[in-house]
C-alpha cells in the first residue's frame, strides 16, 4: 500500500463506520477528519523536502500538529465504540483500559514524549541523516503523527479515556509543550543544523504556526471546559433540586455527540 492510499482508507473507514453508527453522527466531524487527513498528506509530502528547512517545517506543522488537531475533534474512537459490533466495541474498551494505552493517554506522559521527538530530531543531527536515507525519513514522519496525536488527544480528552486528568494538568501540559516547542524554534533559528536552506525562515514559520496551533487547541481545551461547567450549573432560578443539567437536555436529542 502506497502512502498516497493511507489516508484515503482512512477517510473511507470513516465515513463507512458513521454509517454503521447506532446514532446519528455530526456531519462536523465527518468534514474534520476529512480536513485532517487532507493535512497528514500535504504534510506528508513537505517534510519530505529535508534540505529545505522552511518546506520541511511546514510539512511538520501540517503532520504533527494541525493535522493531529483536526483528527482529534473528528473522535474516532467514539465513532468506533458506536459503529462497532458489540464483542469488537467491548474488545476496545478493555484495549483502552490497558496499562500501555492508560500511559500514552496521559498528558503526562504524550506531551514529554512527543516534546522529546522533535529535540532528538533536530538536536542531534538526525534531521540532517533523513536527507539521503529516505526510509528512515518515511519512519519519522510517521512518529511525528502518532506522537502529535496521542499528546493532543490527551489534552484535549475528546475520545473516552481510563483516568481523566483534570483540566488544570492537561492545561499546564499543554503550556509545557508549548514552551518546549518555542524554545526549540529559536534554538533552530540560532543555531541550524548544517546544509540546510530557508533556516531563518523555517525557524520563524515552525515558531509563529506553532503558537498559531497551540493557542487553537488550548481555546478548544477552554471551550470544552466551559461547556461541560455550564453543562452540570442547575439552570438559573430553579430550585437546585429539581433543576435540569443541560447535559441531560442536550442528551435527549438527536445531536449525541459535542
Amino acid at each position: 500500500m502506497t502512502a498516497a492510499a493511507v489516508p484515503l482508507l482512512a477517510a473511507a473507514l470513516y465515513v463507512a463506520a458513521t454509517w454503521r453508527c447506532r446514532v446519528p453522527w455530526p456531519l462536523a466531524r465527518t468534514a474534520t477528519w476529512l480536513a485532517g487527513l487532507a493535512a497528514v498528506a500535504a504534510g506528508w509530502v513537505l517534510a519530505g523536502a529535508h534540505s529545505d528547512l522552511r518546506q520541511h517545517m511546514a510539512g511538520h506543522l501540517l503532520l504533527g500538529m494541525l493535522g493531529p488537531l483536526l483528527l482529534v475533534l473528528a473522535a474516532p474512537v467514539t465513532l468506533a465504540l458506536r459503529a462497532l459490533p458489540v464483542g469488537a466495541a467491548r474488545r476496545l474498551a478493555r484495549a483502552l483500559r490497558t496499562r500501555p494505552a492508560r500511559w500514552l493517554t496521559d498528558p503526562l506522559v504524550a506531551v514529554p514524549l512527543n516534546a522529546a521527538g522533535l529535540w532528538l530530531l533536530y538536536g542531534t543531527g538526525l534531521h540532517t541523516a533523513l536527507v539521503h536515507r529516505p526510509a528512515l525519513g518515511a519512519l519519522v514522519s510517521v512518529h511525528v503523527l502518532v506522537s502529535g496525536y496521542l499528546a493532543t488527544a490527551a489534552v484535549l480528552a475528546v475520545d473516552p479515556a481510563p483516568h481523566r486528568r483534570g483540566v488544570g494538568v492537561r492545561a499546564g501540559a499543554l503550556a509545557a509543550g508549548m514552551a518546549a516547542h518555542d524554545v526549540l524554534a529559536k534554538w533552530l533559528y540560532a543555531a541550524p543544523p548544517a546544509g540546510l536552506t530557508s533556516v531563518e525562515e523555517g525557524a520563524r514559520l515552525v515558531y509563529d504556526g506553532g503558537t498559531v496551533v497551540s493557542l487553537l487547541t488550548a481555546a478548544v481545551l477552554w471551550r470544552r471546559w466551559y461547556v461541560s461547567r455550564a453543562a452540570v450549573r442547575p439552570e438559573r432560578g430553579q430550585p437546585t433540586g429539581q433543576a435540569t443539567s443541560r447535559c441531560t437536555v442536550a442528551g435527549s436529542t438527536s445531536r449525541p455527540v459535542r
